[in-house]
């Protein structure tokens, strides 16, 4: 039997971000895979010796933009810590607003991918036409559709009325129904089904022995999920992570779709109890000490380690991803799948190649 070894990426049409494989095949069956990292490696975290930690939270937001407000919120949680400062209850409540916002048009952008790997133009379109309206809610509250700067040390930079507040919810509710109406499109599609039911079974075992995040994870089974660890305003709302059991490509996408109606109903109960009040703190002093900050991204868990000595300037920053969390999970998912198989084995992990090669 012949052994074919094939390079997957950097540039594939289905892959969003360059990621690079090696893959080894017999007849078309994948044996083994290896990675291949460092294709866009920027050294932003190299910048915390010559910025200050004030300056560093707009470094970070460019991590990756569509979870700018997530790096953002994790980096300044972490000199918070290093502080001591507490940070008003509104301003809690507005992160998650813009937290799960966040998580909504990330998930609708996956999706349109999603269906976009199997041919389906125009559904990739219609996710992408909903996620326009998480966009526009963006922009509107924070300045920018994408990189939303609202995270300070100490709080937020923005408020949202009570005008803004009621455009919100109703256009949640149009996503909602939009969302709702294209599920079953997809995920009863036969052909969807053929090649992601039982496509790249990842255990519950595995998935805790590999150190798997976010979605990746809570497909196998395993109800792990940051914000059960009670930052922001979490601790205040009704949450429980949305988990299920087969493990394969078709749970990871289910677990999605799910997460964003979840998404939806934590920005409304979010906007049910939040308190008035100020945004932010000052702070007092420079940050001292050592850290790790930990939250919940769309793609998994982001983990920020920060090392200060007093000065205005950062020791060490460190941040661990949840692509690079769920790159060995990957390694476990490919061999014995098909070679056909592999682009769309590769886009449940959601992966995203500038957040790991920061």
């Amino acid at each position: 039997m012949t052994r074919t070894v094939l390079p997957f990426g950097p540039q594939h049409p289905v892959l969003p971000e360059p990621l690079h494989l090696t893959l080894t095949i017999e007849d078309e069956i994948v044996k083994e895979a290896i990675p291949k990292l460092g294709y866009v490696h920027r050294g932003l975290e190299k910048l915390a010796e010559i910025r200050d930690h004030t300056q560093m939270i707009q470094i970070v937001e460019r991590v990756c933009g569509i979870c700018s407000t997530l790096h953002a919120m994790c980096y300044c949680q972490g000199i918070e810590a290093l502080m001591n400062v507490e940070v008003p209850s509104r301003a809690k409540y507005l992160r998650v607003v813009w937290a799960e916002m966040h998580r909504i048009h990330s998930h609708l952008l996956w999706l349109g991918l999603f269906a976009d790997a199997f041919g389906f133009e125009s559904l990739f379109m219609q996710f992408w036409r909903i996620r326009e309206r998480i966009m526009d809610l963006q922009e509107a509250t924070s300045g920018n559709r994408v990189i939303v700067s609202v995270n300070v040390v100490g709080g937020v930079k923005r408020d949202i009325n009570k005008e803004t507040e009621k455009w919100i919810l109703e256009t949640l509710d149009k996503v909602a129904r939009e969302v709702n109406q294209l599920k079953t499109t997809i995920l009863d599609d036969f052909t969807v089904k053929q090649r992601t039911v039982g496509i790249g079974i990842l255990s519950k075992e595995k998935a805790y022995e590999l150190g798997a995040a976010g979605p990746t994870l809570r497909a196998s089974g395993i109800a792990q999920d940051m914000r059960q660890t009670g930052y922001a305003a979490y601790p205040e709302l009704d949450f429980s992570p949305v988990i299920e059991t087969n493990g394969d490509s078709y749970a990871r996408t289910v677990c999605r779709f799910n997460e964003i109606f979840q998404a939806i109903d934590l920005i409304r109960q979010a906007f049910a109890k939040m308190p008035e009040g100020e945004l932010a703190v000052k702070p007092k002093g420079l940050p001292k000490g050592e850290v790790v900050s930990r939250v919940e991204q769309p793609r998994g868990e982001v983990l920020y380690y920060l090392k200060a000595d007093g000065t205005k300037f950062l020791d060490r920053l460190r941040i661990r991803t949840p692509t690079f969390a769920n790159i060995p999970p990957l390694l476990d998912m490919l061999p014995g799948c098909d070679l056909a198989d592999v682009p769309i084995l590769i886009l449940t992990i959601d992966p995203c190649i500038s957040c790991t090669e920061r």
